[in-house]
Formats: structure tokens, C-alpha cells, sequence
């Protein structure tokens, strides 16, 4: 059981495809990895579990107390975890729930990878002041990503102050497609396998991988935090449409007894026979119409306990307007229209309330969407603070047995 983080100075330096490449290249190798996501993400572990073959769990330093961080990256062989934004970048106002809390909180060591695309010898002062900036947090080593050729690579380790693992060549092949929340996701691309290979193949000829396994560290020997479930028995939608369920609560949920029955609203499948209906978020506006004529799936949500999240939630209400601006039927079971025609950026943690149903208690969560809410009419699920602590209006709809809210739940407050 050990680990390491890859971070970067900043977002869009290509963690993402460094760290696929490297859990790829490491299982060819025979060698026992897997891969775990800092922060609220949950586009990245599908293409960590598609890269190692391992479960990816999300790892967050805000939202998590220590020891369930611990439990969730205890585990087998050699486990990367893959940053999020800048190893410093956190929540405000102090950048609580960073990379480097984590490093700190597992002990972890810390791999820059530097996007030395637009720089030669500026490299050296850039990884000198990351790794003098907090000596709780050790930057062990260097990646350098999109070097434009042998001499580039050649003036960067010799400017750099810190052990060059490799340089990975800019490779347009090695791009990963995006759209609004993310990266496509794995799930949609048919020529993931050819992908992983590729990156592997290459990452794995570029990089010192022994120098790199030698870096890790003993990981915390820890178990599972439990987590009480909020039935027992819990139908849960899952496919491209409602993509974004943490694993870590349907595993904890699962191990605390109860019984999790995926269904794919997508394929009209009727939710199954159970005591909650769960919703979680992902990409309901590329599908609205589709899900419009999916009565089957519908008619199931009906007069039984239902909670969404987030694109869920959406899928709740009485209509969704996609970026054409047609407006869709929903499900019906909240006063509630919406709308991705009329775009705006929500993004932040959340301290969340909620004052009876099944998740009753406090909870902490984080909001990512862009649409905009046209109506709402009801009683609120939620009250709700953001990551300051200061007071935000009360978050969600609720109407009998339905409940949900913008919000996605991380774990107990």
C-alpha cells in the first residue's frame, strides 16, 4: 500500500492525460495500481478505472473528514492520485480542501507535472517556488508535458532544480475531448481503448516509471468509514444521462446493508421495486427529449419516495428547456422548470441542512452546473451556507415524497 499525488501548477497542464497514461503504461507492466480523484469530480475516475482496471475513488480534503480519506485510498498495490487545479487551489477563503491538504493529510509525496509548452529555463523558478512554499508539502519530482522537441526537453531538466522523471513530447493524438462540466465522458467514447493504449504506450516510453514507483510512500493503514444509508433497498439511475453518483456513497450505502438496483432511464427501464428512487446528476439536457418520450421511466417516479441531484433534480420538474430553447415534459413531481438556453456558471462547496426525508442531517456537498433555474415553487429541501460559512437561500424543492436540489452530496457534515 503506497502512494503518490500528481498535481500541476495550474488547471489545464495535463494531469489528466499523464496520469491515464501513467496507470496504463504501469498495468502493462504488470504492476498492481489504481488511480484516485482529488476533489468533487466525477467525469476523471471513470477513465482512471478504464486506464488501471481498478475502482477510482474520489479523495476530497473539504468535504471529507481524515479518516474517511484514509479509508477510501486504502487498498492494494500502488495508488496516483490525481490532483485537482494548482497544488495550492482550494476553497476560499483560504484554500481549504487543496492538493496539498491532501498531500499533507496522507503524507503523500507530490509529482509536478509542468506544462513546459510556452517556457525553457522560466521552469526552474517555477518548480523552486512549489516545492519551498510549504515544507509540510514535498514535491519529489518533475513530468514535463508537451515539450516541443529534444533541445527543449534538454534546457528544461537542466534548468530544473528538482529529479526530471521524464518529458512527454506534445502529441495532439493524447488530447481529450471537453465539453461543459468536464471531459467527454468514458462511457462515450468508442475509441477509449485505442486511446488508453496509445497513452500508455507513449507515457510509458517517456517516463522513468521505476524512478516514479520509487517515490511512493506507505499509504495509512485504515479502514472503510460506514455510512448509514438512507433506505434499504435504493434504485439508482445509471447511464449517460445520470452519469455523476459518487461510488464511495453507493459502495458505503451497499456496505452497511443496503441493496443498490441500477436502472437506465436512457433505455426506458422502469425504476425498480424499492423504498428510494435515486437521481443523480449528469447530462439530462442532451437528452431531454429523448427522456420526454421515455413514459415507461416516468410513470415509475410516481407516488413513491424519488431525491435527484443536480441534473436529477431537473429531470423532477415539470420542464426542461435544452440550449435550442425547446422546452420538455418532465417528470412532474416538483414545481420546478429549468433551463440550459439561459446559461450560468454555479460553482462552489456547500454546507447543506436538511430538516426531514431520508437524508435528514447535515451534509457536505458542492454544486457545478450551468442551468438556470426559470421556476421554483414549494417548500425548500435544503438550507445552506457556502464554503465562508455565509448564508446562501435555501437550496432544492421538496413535495411529498420528492425531494432534490442542485447540490450533489459528498458525505456527512
Amino acid at each position: 500500500m503506497t502512494g503518490l499525488i500528481l498535481a500541476a501548477p495550474w488547471s489545464g497542464s495535463g494531469k489528466t492525460t499523464v496520469t491515464l497514461g501513467l496507470l496504463r503504461a504501469l498495468r502493462d507492466r504488470g504492476v498492481a495500481v489504481r488511480g484516485a480523484k482529488s476533489g468533487p469530480d466525477y467525469i476523471d475516475p471513470r477513465f482512471h478505472e478504464a486506464a488501471s482496471g481498478a475502482p477510482c475513488p474520489n479523495l476530497d480534503a473539504w468535504a471529507m473528514s481524515p479518516a474517511m480519506i484514509a479509508g477510501l485510498a486504502a487498498g492494494p498495490g500502488l495508488l496516483l492520485v490525481e490532483g485537482a487545479m494548482g497544488l495550492f487551489d482550494g476553497a476560499p477563503p483560504d484554500g481549504r480542501g487543496s492538493v496539498a491538504d491532501l498531500a499533507r493529510q496522507l503524507r503523500l509525496p507530490v509529482v509536478l507535472v509542468v506544462d513546459a509548452a510556452r517556457m525553457a529555463q522560466s521552469v526552474g523558478p517555477i518548480v523552486a517556488g512549489f516545492a519551498a512554499h510549504d515544507p509540510e508539502v514535498q514535491v519529489a519530482g518533475v513530468i514535463l508535458n508537451r515539450v516541443g522537441s529534444p533541445r527543449h526537453e534538454t534546457m528544461l531538466r537542466r534548468a530544473c532544480p528538482l529529479p526530471v522523471l521524464g518529458g512527454i513530447a506534445r502529441d495532439a493524438a493524447l488530447a481529450l475531448p471537453s465539453r461543459h462540466l468536464g471531459l467527454v465522458q468514458a462511457v462515450e467514447r468508442p475509441d477509449l481503448e485505442g486511446f488508453l493504449a496509445h497513452a500508455g504506450a507513449s507515457v510509458g516510453r517517456q517516463v522513468d516509471l521505476d524512478a516514479l514507483a520509487a517515490l511512493a510512500t506507505p499509504l495509512p493503514d485504515a479502514r472503510p468509514v460506514p455510512l448509514r444509508p438512507p433506505a434499504q433497498r435504493i434504485a439508482v439511475a445509471r447511464d449517460a444521462a445520470f452519469a455523476f453518483a459518487y461510488p464511495h456513497l453507493l459502495d458505503g450505502w451497499h456496505a452497511a446493508g443496503a441493496e443498490i438496483l441500477p436502472f437506465s432511464p436512457l433505455a426506458d427501464e422502469a425504476a425498480p421495486p424499492a423504498d428510494l428512487v435515486y437521481l443523480p446528476g449528469g447530462y439530462p439536457e442532451l437528452h431531454a427529449g429523448r427522456l420526454a418520450g421515455n413514459l415507461r421511466f416516468m410513470a415509475s417516479l410516481r407516488d413513491r419516495p424519488v431525491f435527484g441531484e443536480c441534473g436529477g433534480y431537473m429531470a423532477m420538474g415539470d420542464a426542461l428547456t435544452d440550449a435550442e430553447g425547446r422546452v420538455h415534459p418532465m417528470a412532474g413531481l416538483l414545481r420546478l422548470e429549468t433551463s440550459f438556453a439561459e446559461r450560468r456558471l454555479h460553482l462552489g462547496y456547500r454546507d447543506l441542512t436538511c430538516h426531514s426525508g431520508p437524508f435528514a442531517g447535515g451534509w457536505a456537498g458542492h454544486e457545478f452546473h450551468y442551468a438556470t433555474t426559470l421556476r421554483a415553487e414549494g417548500r425548500p429541501l435544503f438550507s445552506a451556507t457556502d464554503a465562508e460559512g455565509t448564508p446562501l437561500p435555501p437550496m432544492g424543492l421538496t413535495d411529498g415524497m420528492a425531494g432534490g436540489s442542485f447540490a450533489h452530496l459528498i458525505g456527512p457534515s
